[in-house]
């Protein structure tokens, strides 16, 4: 499982980098455009799991999933159109904190234990108050640095990458309302989850906890992918039939390989969730930090030193969060 969490992690930082690399800063639709390739690829991965993957899956589960679905597929789309309008090195890492709002979300659904007891409040102690603390702290931090910053500074920061992103707060505003998005689909997803497994048990009482929770995650990314491919359709109908836009084979051809990557780490990721290796979401929650690696290398993406102290504090407490979990 180690190694299922790496590839997990190097898939997810390539649909960052690839998505990222496929968007023309001038393109208002491109986040549409991403949004297919995303959208075809996991449509053909779900056709492949309940044909040649067996996966017992119907249409209906298409609806118990839809909550989740339209928060997920929301989330990322924001995150595409973010992706416009400030560097990957600094709306990837906000992006990946919404972990920490889905479990302030669960404390205030759940409520709160100090006591590791078989309640369903969440137990909290003092490494997890910390993650979330340093998260908040580097987002905030983030966020109050890169609308502040000297024009000069900026435009000498961002000449060797070849894109200029004016200062607005909208920049920092889209990848915060992804993580707001992405946090609530994960709190709705935990929700359907459980009752979905609760119900598998129940249909079939010779299934074993691991396997009801295996079955469940094949069947609910499934609705997942085919509720993708749905939207996919949509926009492809919207942009190259209504209005007329024809592919560009080098930006498109990009952002395919970025939909393979959302695809298949989102395969490895679901691998990790229902095993026992739990050290292996600690693995993947540092994919935002090799996402920023890879836009320093080929994106020629360049911050200034607060910026990496902010991202230095929020990426800390995302592992600290990922440790907790273990």
């Amino acid at each position: 499982m180690w190694l299922t969490s790496v590839l997990a992690m190097l898939c997810w930082s390539g649909s960052d980098i690839f998505s990222k690399a496929g968007t023309k800063l001038n393109d208002k639709r491109s986040h549409y455009k991403v949004g297919i390739a995303v959208g075809l690829i996991m449509g053909l991965h779900a056709i492949y799991m309940i044909t040649l993957g067996g996966t017992p899956f119907a249409f209906s589960d298409i609806l118990v999933y839809l909550p989740a679905s339209i928060f997920y597929i929301a989330s990322m789309l924001i995150g595409y159109i973010g992706l416009r309008y400030i560097e990957l090195s600094i709306s990837s890492p906000i992006c990946n904190t919404s972990g920490a709002l889905a479990l302030i979300f669960s404390l205030l659904y759940f409520g709160v234990k100090w006591v590791d007891d078989d309640s369903d409040a969440i137990f909290l102690n003092a490494p997890i108050i910390i993650g979330v603390v340093l998260i908040v702290l580097g987002v905030v931090s983030l966020g109050f640095v890169d609308y502040h910053e000297n024009e000069e500074a900026r435009e000498a920061r961002q000449s060797s990458g070849g894109r200029k992103y004016t200062k607005s707060l909208l920049a920092i505003l889209l990848p915060v309302i992804y993580c707001l998005l992405d946090a609530c689909g994960t709190f709705v997803d935990t929700l359907i989850a459980d009752n979905y497994t609760a119900k598998l048990l129940e249909k079939d009482p010779t299934l074993s906890e691991e396997a009801a929770d295996l079955l469940c995650g094949d069947i609910l990314n499934t609705a997942y992918e085919f509720t993708w491919m749905f939207m996919a359709i949509i926009f492809l109908i919207y942009v190259f039939a209504i209005r007329r836009e024809k592919p560009d084979l080098r930006y498109d051809g990009t952002k395919l390989l970025g939909g393979v990557c959302e695809t298949v780490g989102q395969v490895f990721y679901m691998m990790v969730v229902v095993s026992d290796y739990k050290v292996g979401l600690v693995i993947i929650s540092a994919y935002c930090l090799l996402s920023m690696v890879w836009s320093r290398i080929f994106l020629k993406e360049k911050l200034s030193v607060k910026h990496y102290l902010a991202l230095a504090a929020a990426l800390i407490g995302i592992v600290i969060l990922g440790i907790y979990d273990v």
